[in-house]
């Protein structure tokens, strides 16, 4: 049977400075595909997923859309002609209330004489988060009222409001757990059995193995390969995408989970204001400790609480060797502590700003001679973060709303690296990343472990737990559910039956 082509690429090219983006890169999505886009950080998956949702413009090469052709004038134009996008990043607008992000850019259609209708607006919004499954969520509260994952949400019920017939997800499941994950993978059914089509873009290969029914590999902004569902394998989509064998172990292979007597970082009793119940854990000199459960069990609120940007309603932070409280961010950073937040884009880099100024932010007074910072070393430090991260651009002076999701992670990293941080709070920190740097991060982690460094790694896969942690800690409902130490048996069946 000849499929019908829905959506079509031809040679599409798109450069940033001196970066080659996209090479001459044409596909063809038929009505009922689920393609997967794959490739390494850089490799220009989001970079053609923006351009077909009108948020860029190609340099060249034209787009067909229903046999006619695509020129969409932005992302409001593209979601009316019927292709809408669920971004990597945080897509919402603060400040404004649920239903206002759902109709963002549409809102006219509740306004009459220039009144907007809130009741109307409100009851329209309420009948998409029911039927998308999530009748829970309040169109008429605030955005910021929410967390990180209903937030993508709202994204979700935005760009499925007009009913699209083509749906890009980009990396969105990073930022899910299972509630979110569950939604995602019932609408992108739905699509499938409506003969429309999804544009799949994520870094986790077993994911797109389960969902996809063909996988184009992008590397280096040019098309490498599609694969069929019959020709898919793992690993021979890592070889494609990094165009080479990937050598040595993913996960660390040792299994003594040794690390040192001495506490370095105390959370004794500590209780928020949300989901965190009298927490307390001591985290070891030269120890991973990771941290899992469901995305609302309290864990990424430990993590904001050990380095002082939530303050905890009762209970204390303490640095043991300098019987210092961590109070606040300022207090952690001057104590060689180093945090890098599941909410990249927000709170932990200033997109605005350069890779030099964001690596070398926290280490100004270090880099301090006589009350002068030079800019040779700033460049010196900013240089040597980009080396050591392998971060892909054109210059430490590119500013980070320009790179990719990965490489914005590899700064986060560097700016600690290069502070000299002795404990590292890392809140899902290979969020957006692909197989080739998650081996990279996964080694760097080790490494730093092995020089003694200190590691609170939060995470919401399972594998990575289970992989590179010395213990982990299970939270339900805020509180600590289970402890495990780590052992080559472990499974993931042996954790989930503490999680839920």
């Amino acid at each position: 049977m000849i499929k019908e082509c829905l959506l079509e690429t031809k040679g599409i090219y798109k450069s940033f400075g001196p970066t080659r983006a996209l090479v001459d890169v044409s596909i063809q999505v038929c009505r009922g595909e689920i393609r997967g886009l794959i490739g390494e950080n850089g490799s220009g998956k989001s970079t053609l997923s923006s351009i077909v949702a009108g948020a860029q413009t190609a340099d060249k090469g034209e787009m067909f859309f229903k046999g006619e052709q695509y020129l969409p004038k932005g992302n409001v134009d593209a979601q009316k002609q019927g292709i809408s996008m669920v971004v990597q990043e945080m897509g919402t607008i603060p400040g404004i209330t649920v239903a206002s992000n759902i109709f963002l850019g549409n809102l006219n259609q509740f306004s009459k004489s220039g009144i907007l209708s809130i009741s109307k607006m409100n009851k329209a919004a309420k009948k998409i988060l029911t039927e998308i499954g999530v009748p829970e969520i309040n169109p008429s509260m605030f955005i910021d009222k929410l967390n990180f994952e209903d937030r993508k949400i709202v994204e979700i019920a935005r760009a499925m409001y007009t009913e699209p017939e083509v749906l890009i997800i980009d990396e969105t499941t990073t930022a899910l757990a299972q509630k979110g994950r569950t939604l995602l993978y019932k609408l992108i059914d739905k699509m499938h059995k409506e003969n429309k089509a999804v544009l799949f873009i994520s870094h986790d290969l077993d994911e797109l193995m389960s969902v996809c029914n063909n996988i184009t590999v992008l590397r280096d902004g040019n098309l490498i390969d599609t694969l069929e569902k019959e020709d898919m394998s793992i690993d021979k989509m890592r070889r494609l995408m990094v165009g080479r064998e990937l050598k040595g172990n993913y996960y660390r292979s040792d299994y003594d989970g040794s690390y040192g007597k001495e506490v370095v970082l105390d959370i004794r009793q500590a209780t928020t204001g949300v989901n965190v119940e009298n927490f307390s854990l001591q985290l070891h000199k030269g120890e991973i400790l990771g941290i899992g459960g469901l995305s609302d069990c309290g864990m990424h609120e430990v993590g904001r609480v050990a380095f002082g940007i939530d303050k905890p309603l009762t209970g204390e932070v303490k640095l043991i060797k300098d019987d210092v409280l961590i109070s606040n961010p300022q207090v952690a950073i001057r104590n060689k502590m180093g945090y890098v937040s599941k909410d990249r884009d927000k709170e932990a880099l200033i997109l605005n700003a350069s890779i030099k100024d964001n690596i070398t932010l926290p280490s100004l007074p270090i880099l301090e001679n006589g009350f002068i910072i030079t800019n040779k070393s700033e460049s010196e430090l900013a240089n040597q973060g980009v080396d050591q991260m392998e971060i892909k651009c054109y210059s430490p002076e590119q500013r980070c709303n320009e790179l990719s999701g990965g490489n914005k992670q590899k700064v986060v990293f560097a700016k600690w690296i290069g502070n000299g941080s002795d404990i590292l709070i890392l809140d899902c920190p290979t969020r957006g990343i692909d197989v080739g740097v998650k081996a990279n991060m996964y080694q760097l982690m080790y490494q730093l472990k092995k020089e003694g460094k200190s590691i609170l790694m939060i995470s919401e896969e399972l594998p990575e737990l289970i992989g590179m942690s010395d213990r982990i800690l299970i939270m339900k409902d805020g509180l600590i559910q289970k402890e495990f130490a780590r052992s080559e048996e472990l499974s993931e069946q042996d954790i989930i039956d503490y999680m839920i």
